[in-house]
């Protein structure tokens, strides 16, 4: 379900022209279809009850939870001033994302707008433009705890999938042949 939503969202980003960096939507989808794997290779292992299967299935799913966990935890632990650098690092670090921060909030600069700077937004023609900071901050902010939220919620029941993969791996195969177990 994760994963077509990551690859729904990305296709979405693009069809709505959102987002013009195929790196970063290259990224998603990369993730949306590795997850997409994972679930079908737990799929395939519990309904043939195949031990091997379910126990990379178990590894790969205890992995994804740490990482995701730790990730949920560091967008939740981001004070204002951390979140301020992060953004001022990236900023300055991709054109492909300031171009399209500032077409779609509709800003020019980070902190201060100046007019000799090249800016692919709207209100660069009237020359009466605010900052991207202050916008971009109030975003992050909410999209931050949000995305924490939602990484935290879902990285506790891939715990729980960990959990019932390790729980019931072991168990027999109904519809085998009971003598085949002797």
């Amino acid at each position: 379900l994760v994963s077509l939503l990551l690859i729904g969202i990305a296709a979405w980003g693009i069809g709505f022209g959102l987002i013009c960096s195929f790196r970063v939507v290259g990224v998603v989808i990369a993730v949306g279809i590795f997850l997409f794997i994972i679930a079908l290779v737990g799929l395939i292992g519990a309904v043939k009850h195949h031990q091997v299967l379910l126990f990379f299935y178990m590894i790969i799913l205890f992995l994804v939870f740490i990482v995701q966990f730790s990730v949920s935890c560091a967008c939740l632990a981001l004070n204002k001033e951390q979140q301020s650098q992060l953004l001022e690092v990236g900023w300055n670090n991709t054109k492909n994302a300031r171009t399209d921060i500032e077409r779609n909030l509709n800003c020019c600069g980070f902190r201060v707008f100046d007019p000799n700077e090249a800016c692919s937004s709207d209100c660069f023609r009237t020359r009466q433009c605010q900052p991207c900071a202050p916008i971009i901050e109030e975003y992050s902010g909410m999209v931050l705890r949000f995305v924490g939220g939602i990484g935290l919620f879902f990285s506790f029941t891939e715990i729980l999938g960990v959990w019932l993969t390790y729980r019931y791996r072991n168990q027999k195969d109904p519809r085998a042949n009971p003598s085949a177990f002797l």
